[in-house]
């Protein structure tokens, strides 16, 4: 507030125009952070493997965030979906279960994908100028899941070699995420489940916990990217972790009634997130509209979403 010799100088008339002026400046200050949303998929990771492995990153995501664990991989209602990618990504992605996006393998016969789209199409709707992206090094993301993205990286390798491809994901992403000017951004690490099916998926598999210890420098890569930005200051990002089954000694198929399959876990974590546990019963159908009500996109019950938002204030 100016002081009285201010206000007797300038006269009332200036005094006002200068409060005016203050006030303008404050609203400036006060403009409301750009809404982003980084969603890191990390295919075939089991929560319990995932606590003895070294995972700075991770546990400082959920240390700063909230934490649904266990999460259902498919709802009790439904139970003819495969417990392996296809499924579990699409449920991930799409926020409807395979009753209704109809990925139930990892073939894609006739997905329903046009009636049950994901969640980047739903932003889109919205949001007709956001800027969306996908980095991933297992094919159906791209080509199946994801597809329609603004940015699209499909970095799998003919050999499989998702450790090697993993490297290409997190260097391309890392860049984006610096660079350019993303609203929601999806990036998928495929060598922990590669490790799985070859050693074993377990905490006591030095390889399979090895590969999570890998996968949690390149989180730490990607949210270094996004602390780099030069708009950093001005944006609120939120930071979705998940994954889509985990594993029973080298396989993850037919699970169901597999407890170390499936289940899965999410962590929400950013400014906007609560901290500590998420109450409840969650699925991976929570994630979607999770990133939508974060972005402000109000969800239309004509989308027949099957998830809520959760772990946000």
């Amino acid at each position: 507030m100016l002081s009285r010799s201010l206000r007797r100088r300038f006269g009332v008339t200036s005094f006002a125009i200068c409060v005016a002026i203050f006030a303008m400046a404050s609203a400036a200050d006060a403009v409301e952070p750009t809404k982003k949303v980084l969603v890191i998929g990390i295919d075939g990771c089991r929560f319990d493997a995932l606590q003895r492995a070294e995972t700075p990153h991770l546990d400082a995501l959920m240390e700063a965030g909230a934490v649904a664990q266990p999460t259902r991989i498919f709802p009790a209602r439904y139970r003819e979906a495969d417990t392996i990618s296809g499924p579990g990504w699409s449920n991930i992605l799409c926020g409807v279960w395979s009753d209704k996006h109809r990925a139930m393998d990892n073939e894609f016969t006739a997905p329903n994908y046009e009636e049950y789209p994901h969640f980047f199409k739903r932003l889109k709707q919205a949001q007709p100028d956001a800027a969306t992206a996908s980095f991933s090094d297992w094919s159906p993301i791209a080509k199946n899941i994801l597809s329609d993205s603004d940015v699209t990286l499909d970095a799998e390798r003919e050999d499989h070699n998702y450790q090697l491809s993993d490297v290409e994901i997190v260097a391309a992403a890392s860049k984006h995420l610096r660079e350019a000017d993303p609203t929601a951004t999806v990036v998928y690490f495929g060598q922990v489940d590669g490790a799985g099916h070859a050693d074993g998926f377990h905490p006591s598999v030095p390889t399979y916990v090895k590969a999570i210890e890998r996968v949690d420098g390149y989180v730490g890569e990607l949210l270094a990217a996004i602390e780099s930005r030069p708009t950093r200051a001005n944006e609120d990002w939120l930071i979705l972790v998940t994954t889509d089954h985990g594993g029973s000694g080298t396989s993850h198929s037919n699970g169901h009634e597999n407890p170390e399959v499936a289940c899965s876990w999410l962590v929400v974590s950013g400014d906007a997130a609560h901290r500590g546990k998420i109450a409840g019963e969650r699925g991976q159908v929570d994630l979607v509209p999770t990133a939508l009500k974060h972005l402000g996109v109000s969800v239309d019950p004509a989308w027949k979403l099957d998830g809520e938002a959760v772990g946000l204030k």
